[in-house]
């Protein structure tokens, strides 16, 4: 059971890797385009702040990995400190995913693209994410994700939905978190989802990437 469901993540981080690729890249230059119409005055380099904010998504989210990975060295290592407090690293790692999950919940609701497909093309391989997200959590910081990391998260996800529902922000300002977003999902795909030596599953990433790429050709 263990290698088929690793094995299921793998093909659903496959996917989300086509999703990038493939819908996410050419939502991009869609945003740029929302980004430059939406705004009453010209802009300097013709909206390409758009992709300084992708790149600013992909960095911070490196920085996040970054400071986790010094922090949980530079402690005791373990799943908390003293007293059965949870480590720095461990705040910081779910503070900044927690943060993550209420963005994508709410570009749930709120995209630039206000149909039904899209949203569906949105939300399947964005399922999937949070489904590796909660494995990669979990393997990192054991019965602390469990007890604190996984239920914030879940609630993140339910306060960023009902925030896009009651709050409908300006597009020029959904075009940069949809750029943010997309460059941290980039980031946190190769972090978490891209097949290691020690867990890979190759073959299931391989077909998820070929497979649902193929769907998106037609479809995105």
């Amino acid at each position: 059971l263990g290698l088929d469901r690793r094995s299921a993540l793998s093909f659903g981080a496959g996917m989300s890797a086509a999703y990038v690729f493939v819908h996410l890249m050419p939502e991009l230059h869609a945003s740029r385009g929302a980004f430059v119409e939406s705004v009453s005055r010209s802009l300097r380099y013709e909206g390409m702040a758009i992709y300084y904010v992708a790149l600013v998504g992909f960095l911070v989210f490196y920085a996040l990995d970054e400071m986790r990975a010094r922090l949980r060295e530079g402690g005791e290592g373990g799943e908390g400190g003293k007293d059965g407090e949870v480590d720095p690293a461990f705040k910081l790692h779910i503070g900044g995913f927690a943060a993550y999950v209420g963005l994508m919940a709410y570009l749930l609701v709120h995209n630039l693209e206000d149909t039904t497909m899209a949203t569906a093309l949105y939300a399947v391989p964005i399922a999937f994410h949070f489904l590796s997200a909660d494995h990669s959590l979990r393997s990192e910081h054991g019965a602390a994700y469990d007890r604190i990391g996984r239920p914030l998260l879940a609630a993140m996800s339910l306060l960023g939905w009902g925030v896009g529902l009651l709050v409908a922000l300006p597009t020029p300002i959904v075009a940069l978190l949809v750029a943010f977003i997309s460059g941290a999902i980039i980031m946190n795909n190769s972090i978490m989802e891209l097949p290691s030596e020690k867990d890979a599953r190759f073959i299931p990433f391989i077909l998820g990437g070929l497979v649902y790429g193929a769907i998106l050709l037609p479809l995105g």
